[in-house]
């Protein structure tokens, strides 16, 4: 299995977004280390919890929505083209790649807590 650097999962998100024209919702701005103005007050009342629960739900949202557009071109519907399903399904798998490293890292930083000497 490869090694995925976060970071560089992340500039890709963002970099795609951009040519997408929409903000990537995998995780919060104060998450993805970049403050702006008046977000972290409002991103530390919310808690690490409700971060998470944003984040999964948006991943889930990008895969329910590729899903639907799969389904649709797979009936005939002429209003949809293979490009935006490919492109539907593309950030889908792309969200849930980012999702899936940010679970590891908080795994592994949850283990090397754990792991510290007393």
């Amino acid at each position: 299995m490869s090694s995925i650097d976060v970071n560089s999962v992340l500039s890709q998100i963002r970099s795609l977004s951009q040519q997408a024209g929409v903000r990537p919702a995998v995780l919060p701005p104060m998450a993805l280390g970049t403050e702006v103005a008046g977000t972290q007050a409002t991103n530390a009342s919310q808690g690490f919890g409700s971060m998470i629960r944003q984040g999964i739900a948006s991943v889930a949202d990008t895969q329910n929505a590729a899903g639907k557009l799969q389904q649709k071109f797979e009936l005939g519907d002429p209003d949809t083209d293979l490009a935006t399903v490919m492109v539907a399904s593309a950030k889908a798998q792309v969200s849930f790649r980012a999702m899936v490293e940010v679970r590891n890292r908080v795994v592994s930083a949850y283990q090397d807590v754990m792991n510290m000497p007393l």
